[in-house]
């Protein structure tokens, strides 16, 4: 027993030096040595790569599939989306134009009744508008103010704007490979006549009103509007 404790191994003498050298710990996996060199993958070596290897492997027949990348499948989804924001000058005077057609036939719609007429208007509008402006049928139609750029393909679903993820490519910050939906709006107003309409402040999203016609909607407040308007003018004044 020493003073700092219990202790079962021999003390060397004093004054006296073991002749046996200290090895270090080895460091790395036991076993014996080798001078060979490290195995290198052939995709390493530059002259074979990996998918070269899966083509040559891959069974042979007569279908050729596409050399064409995930990516630019995805940006292929959005081309007619795109090209009606290029061409939101003439979809904004077909709208008009459309628009004016479904307010002469309000009469027809109001003898009908709205809620029998809207299964088969919202089934064409659905499909129409699905095709041209991948919409989403929130029921609240603002294309004519956001450059034919439907602000409901946002994945935050924004009204009023871009978030401020916007890459400086321009794509969105949640799906790399889509186009921010606003920066398209933005460049879609440019070319309307009416195109400041997209820096007004847009109302948030009525949820009760998805999956409804914004046609009809849009209708039955400009017919209203102008029945007002007419019973508020003066007795003989032209409309």
């Amino acid at each position: 027993m020493t003073g700092s404790g219990w202790s079962l191994l021999p003390r060397p003498a004093a004054g006296k030096m073991s002749d046996t050298p200290i090895q270090p710990a080895s460091t790395t996996a036991t076993g014996p040595a080798t001078d060979a060199p490290p195995v290198i993958p052939p995709t390493a070596t530059g002259t074979t790569t990996q998918a070269t290897m899966v083509k040559k492997t891959a069974p042979k027949s007569d279908y050729k599939p596409a050399d064409v990348s995930p990516q630019r499948r995805v940006q292929r989804s959005y081309s007619v989306r795109l090209w009606s924001i290029r061409h939101s000058r003439l979809l904004e005077w077909v709208y008009a134009r459309f628009a004016d057609t479904f307010l002469t036939l309000h009469p027809l719609w109001k003898a009908i009744g709205y809620g029998r007429v809207e299964a088969p208007v919202k089934f064409v509008e659905k499909r129409v508008k699905g095709f041209m402006f991948d919409c989403r049928m929130c029921g609240q139609c603002i294309l004519s103010s956001t450059g034919m750029s439907c602000p409901m393909n946002c994945p935050k679903q924004l009204r009023n704007g871009p978030c401020g993820g916007v890459r400086a490519n321009g794509n969105c910050e949640v799906e790399p490979d889509m186009p921010c939906v606003w920066v398209k709006a933005w460049e879609g107003s440019r070319n309307m006549v009416k195109g400041d309409a997209i820096l007004n402040v847009q109302n948030p999203v009525d949820q009760s009103l998805r999956e409804t016609s914004a046609w009809l909607r849009v209708t039955a407040q400009a017919a209203a509007a102008r029945e007002q308007a007419r019973s508020a003018s003066p007795p003989g004044a032209t409309a």
